[in-house]
């Protein structure tokens, strides 16, 4: 499994549409802003076929310490960013 960066999509996005990679990135920079924004604000982002991005509580839980794993330790809750694929991705990467 390879890591592709936010460099490697702005490049290829670039090359296929004969567009100057800076103009790319100021967009996609700007779509990544906005979408971190609004999740943060608690929105829930749709894309169809892609997935679906929002913000989900995750309940307090208590912890251990593996040296140690008599003491507990309380962990609060957090809030955290839950993506659930859409049908498009599903069927492509189920192969």
């Amino acid at each position: 499994m390879k890591t592709i960066t936010k460099k490697q999509i702005v490049h290829e996005i670039a090359r296929r549409r004969g567009m100057d990679p800076k103009d790319v990135q100021r967009v996609v920079q700007e779509f990544l802003d906005s979408v971190t924004e609004r999740l943060g604000k608690g929105n829930r982002f749709e894309f169809r076929d892609f997935g679906v991005f929002e913000v989900v509580l995750r309940k307090a839980k208590v912890g251990r310490n593996p040296k140690s794993p008599e003491k507990a330790i309380p962990i609060p809750p957090t809030r955290v960013v839950k993506f659930t694929p859409g049908k498009k991705m599903k069927r492509v990467i189920e192969g």
